[in-house]
């Protein structure tokens, strides 16, 4: 096993960092890896997500990232507890995925799937 893989990390924008810092740490259970006025870094075990500020809503509004594994199941309670907003429903969808999604404050839709339930 390669003691660093490589992985892709999703950079996702953000009209607001500050906000965006509050809605992954205290509503999704993120910490804080590194944090400039323009940019954030969070993470939450594996995961890890990137932001950019900008002033264009259209960046935010339009873009999706998808975080995939074995504890999403965990997640998608957890959030539910927490009462996170814009939660939707875990479902199986067509392709034989159990996915839920939430929308960030900013609009970046974050898709969350699982292959076993």
């Amino acid at each position: 096993m390669t003691p660093d893989p490589a992985r892709g990390i999703p950079v996702l924008a953000s009209l607001d960092i500050a906000e965006t810092r509050d809605f992954y740490v205290w509503q999704l259970g993120f910490s804080v890896g590194y944090e400039e006025p323009h940019y954030l870094i969070v993470k939450r075990g594996d995961i890890e997500l990137h932001f950019w500020k900008t002033d264009q809503r259209q960046f935010p509004e339009n873009t999706s990232c998808y975080i995939r594994g074995g504890q999403v199941t965990a997640l998608f309670h957890e959030f539910t507890q927490n009462r996170v907003p814009r939660l939707s429903p875990f479902e199986v969808r067509p392709w034989n995925m159990k996915e839920f999604y939430i929308h960030d404050p900013h609009g970046n839709l974050l898709r969350f799937g699982c292959g076993e339930w």
